[in-house]
């Protein structure tokens, strides 16, 4: 395989921290969290893969969506 097919692979394929903090709303802390519970995985360092982050993203839409409350108005008290 010749370097700019691997490179291509790697960029189109895999995601940096930064990108997937953007990608799932979440903080630095709670992507720690996520890879020590083994829910995503970290390649190297840095990069993650695409497929994974995706797939986190939609269970945490279907996690929001069942468990999230919005906090309540203080006007209907």
């Amino acid at each position: 395989m010749d370097k700019n097919k691997i490179l291509s692979v790697v960029v189109n394929q895999t995601m940096t921290s930064g990108e997937v903090l953007k990608e799932l709303g979440i903080s630095r802390a709670r992507l720690s969290q996520l890879v020590k519970t083994n829910k995503l995985t970290r390649i190297k360092n840095n990069l993650f893969l695409k497929d994974e982050i995706i797939e986190r993203k939609r269970e945490q839409e279907g996690l929001r969506a069942k468990f999230y409350r919005p906090p309540k108005d203080p006007e209907e008290n």
